[in-house]
């Protein structure tokens, strides 16, 4: 690994391609390669994506909490130099529980753990807490490819 700890926007940007409002991960604290790794999102109240009921707290989306998990996952996958050429592919998320929601002015820390890696795939355990709570957790599944396999 070429960066140093932790990782801000600007490192995580030249790992994946997301970005701006897709990039859900605004830091990197730990990452051990091909072990584990630990990420924050901070969620902020301006943030489009939230849920806002009238008369509730604005929450952030499990669909939105379930793709920052796998954006630190992808982080340490993508981070490894032999994968730098690479896209991340999300092939699927299973045994995935919503714990308490998210709601905007959380502090989410994401640590994702390798389960299984293979060359073109592999799979990891994913858990978000906040406050040292459990709020969501899952076995998410990728699959790797060149950059421009994707058309064809």
């Amino acid at each position: 690994m070429d960066y140093q700890l932790p990782f801000d926007h600007t490192v995580i940007q030249r790992i994946l391609p997301h970005r701006y409002p897709f990039l859900l991960v605004d830091r990197i604290t730990e990452f051990e390669a091909d072990t584990r790794i630990v990420g924050i999102k901070n969620v902020s109240s301006n943030e489009r994506m939230l849920c806002r009921e009238p008369g509730q707290r604005p929450t952030l989306p499990p669909t939105m909490l379930t793709e920052a998990v796998a954006q630190v996952g992808a982080i340490m996958i993508l981070g490894k130099p032999e994968n730098r050429d690479k896209l991340i592919f999300f092939m699927g998320i299973d045994h995935v529980r919503f714990r308490r929601p998210v709601y905007a002015g959380d502090q989410v820390v994401i640590t994702a753990t390798v389960k299984r890696l293979r060359a073109k795939m592999g799979w990891l355990h994913g858990v978000a807490r906040v406050n040292g709570e459990v709020c969501a957790e899952g076995t998410m599944t990728f699959a790797l490819g060149a950059k421009g396999e994707e058309s064809k």
